[in-house]
């Protein structure tokens, strides 16, 4: 029995599972938002907003505690002078965790984790830099699947372009084929017609 057993164990041993997590926290304070499964989701994070809380001191201890978990001091660096003086008004709830629909293959239902003040940036969804757009389930929804859709609709126009340049070229070989049987008909339309001339002769 599980009674008061803490934690998903998420099918890997202490060692990877720490390893994980220590790359997914350093993905999330690099890019302010990843997709990932919605198990992993929950439980990065409280680790994230633990992480987010000690940066707010300030402190060197806490700088040195989280170095425990993310090695990489640019990205400590980024946390600390960057997104936690974003969060010095917010008690907490620093992430939020939107679910994205099972995936294909294994069927593990993704979610993304991203930061509550997170803004979708001119690359995808095409807009102004710094200018959120839509409801947070079509930004969800656009993370996931709308490169998919995009995807669909180069494959259509592609597909529509090729008929048409199968449906040119079936017409020029028919032309052409038309053109070579015009011209072997000619000279036996020709030889037919010379013995007839020579009978007239003779």
């Amino acid at each position: 029995m599980r009674h008061r057993v803490r934690g998903r164990k998420l099918g890997r041993t202490t060692a990877h599972r720490k390893a994980l997590f220590r790359n997914q926290l350093t993905a999330l304070f690099t890019h302010d938002r990843i997709v990932t499964t919605l198990a992993k989701a929950k439980e990065l994070r409280p680790m994230a907003e633990r992480m987010v809380t000690l940066a707010g001191t300030g402190s060197l201890p806490a700088r040195r505690k989280v170095l425990t978990l993310v090695p990489d001091k640019e990205v400590v660096r980024r946390l600390f002078e960057e997104i936690a003086p974003r969060f010095t008004d917010r008690p907490g709830g620093y992430t939020r965790v939107m679910r994205l629909g099972r995936r294909r293959g294994d069927g593990a239902e993704l979610a993304i984790i991203e930061f509550v003040d997170y803004e979708l940036s001119e690359h995808e969804e095409g807009g102004a830099p710094g200018k959120s757009k839509g409801s947070l389930m079509d930004r969800a929804k656009g993370v996931f699947g709308g490169g998919a859709k995009k995807s669909d609709e180069k494959g259509t126009a592609a597909g529509d372009e090729a008929e048409e340049t199968a449906e040119a070229a079936a017409e020029e070989a028919e032309s052409e084929m038309a053109e070579a049987e015009e011209a072997a008909e000619e000279p036996a339309a020709a030889e037919a017609a010379e013995p007839e001339e020579e009978k007239k002769d003779s």
